[in-house]
């Protein structure tokens, strides 16, 4: 079976046992009726995949791998912050009119940044590094950056990636302050798993780990019998992810470069309702 059904079923399972309900104190999300969106939440959840022995997507429940992809390539390859660039419409509801979510995600990515050995934006500065000084554990981003947050649209939920080379494997720690478990978190997974194979493939490396660090794991109230009801869903093996080996380009990569082989999954019954 899947190793990612068995770490969101033990993630909700946790939350909803032992997590903390919100509805005592303000809040900042709503429902589109303009409800508050109150959840229950849990401190500090560490899951660690290994991405040598299986691809980390759940089968209880359709994750849209293409959609991942493309919005993954979205915010570190194009380094975009204007959904105009994005092929879902996952974003919609914090642009601005010309499709803008003002100074977030891909705009942080692609700020320059002097270095000892040139101007490189964050992306570029892991991608020389991993080539050039594979054992510095300095190889991190960090899109969360204070005197810009005043000109975004939303705050970065996923805002860090350390990333570790050992024994020709490259590792990384994703680090995110806040999450929808049933909207966002085998979203996020995929998302972050592909990166790490992307890096590790341009730079000669296999993969290794990737550690998902959620300061604030949470299940809005809409959505509990929603994760009730997909944790009793049969699970399936995990699919095999391939990507095209001809690609030694980072920036060559597209959504067509990617494909999971037999994946099967409990299709999803009703379209999940987003707090904004």
């Amino acid at each position: 079976m899947s190793y990612a059904d068995k770490i969101f079923i033990k993630n909700c399972n946790q939350i909803l046992e032992t997590g903390f309900w919100d509805t005592d104190g303000n809040i900042r999300p709503v429902w589109k009726d303009g409800s508050p969106a109150h959840s229950i939440k849990t401190f500090a959840l560490v899951n660690r995949y290994d991405l040598s022995k299986e691809f980390p997507i759940i089968t209880i429940r359709e994750t849209f791998f293409k959609k991942c992809v493309d919005e993954i390539l979205w915010i570190w390859q194009k380094k975009s912050n204007n959904i105009k660039d994005l092929n879902s419409k996952i974003w919609d509801s914090w642009a601005d009119e010309n499709g803008s979510i003002g100074k977030a995600y891909g705009y942080q990515l692609g700020v320059k940044h002097k270095y000892k050995e040139g101007m490189f934006d964050q992306v570029d500065r892991v991608l020389y590094d991993l080539k050039n000084n594979p054992l510095s554990r300095r190889i991190m981003t960090n899109i969360y950056v204070h005197q810009d947050l005043c000109e975004m649209h939303l705050y970065p939920c996923a805002y860090s990636m350390t990333f570790d080379v050992t024994n020709g494997k490259l590792n990384a720690i994703l680090n995110q302050r806040s999450q929808d478990m049933l909207a966002a978190n085998n979203w996020n997974v995929c998302q972050y798993a592909v990166l790490v194979h992307m890096f590790a493939q341009v730079s000669g490396l296999q993969v290794g780990e990737l550690v998902h660090v959620i300061a604030n794991a949470h299940i809005y109230d809409k959505h509990i019998d929603t994760i009730n009801e997909i944790k009793q869903n049969k699970q399936y093996k995990a699919p095999k992810l391939e990507i095209d080996p001809n690609i030694t380009n980072f920036y060559d990569f597209t959504v067509d470069s990617f494909k999971l082989v037999d994946y099967e999954f409990n299709k999803n019954k009703d379209k999940i309702e987003i707090a904004i």
